[in-house]
């Protein structure tokens, strides 16, 4: 397995293969949630928390269950996102934040060890890997900024 961060540049945005159905399939839902709030909660303590409302816990918890219902959505789960929010349109819902290379590439590494950890619970490789190669290349999509 290979979590290489490529290098991303503002309004490139290379096709983005949705991850294998196989990776939710082994993870399962509950777990799934477990790992996205977990990525949340090491941005809390990063450098790019000033991006995200952590002072507001309320607010907090609901950017935490926007990317969950996201990101099971399109690992092929249940449609959350669309029920409650409409479009995904990640791009513009991302246009007001000032996202550069640098932090795109920080959040990406914070999930690293989280998708690591994956492989001691039995899931395979393969599926991880294809999570993260969606969320290398569409997370170069939310750049909007210089670095």
């Amino acid at each position: 397995m290979k979590l290489i961060i490529s290098n991303g540049e503002i309004g490139v945005r290379p096709p983005a293969t949705m991850p294998h159905p196989g990776f939710l399939q082994e993870v399962g839902e509950e777990r799934f949630k477990k790992l996205v709030y977990a990525h949340y909660d090491s941005i809390e303590t990063s450098e790019i928390a000033f991006l995200f409302p952590i002072f507001d816990p309320e607010d907090f918890a609901e950017a935490k269950k926007h990317a969950f219902d996201f990101l099971i959505q399109v690992c092929g789960g249940p449609d959350y996102f669309t029920q409650n929010r409409g479009a995904p349109q990640m791009v513009g819902r991302h246009a007001p934040f000032r996202i550069d290379e640098t932090a795109r590439k920080t959040w990406l590494g914070l999930y690293a060890p989280l998708l690591e950890a994956l492989t001691e619970e039995g899931v395979s490789e393969e599926y991880i890997q294809s999570f993260w190669d969606y969320l290398n290349i569409f997370s170069m999509w939310l750049v909007n900024t210089k670095s």
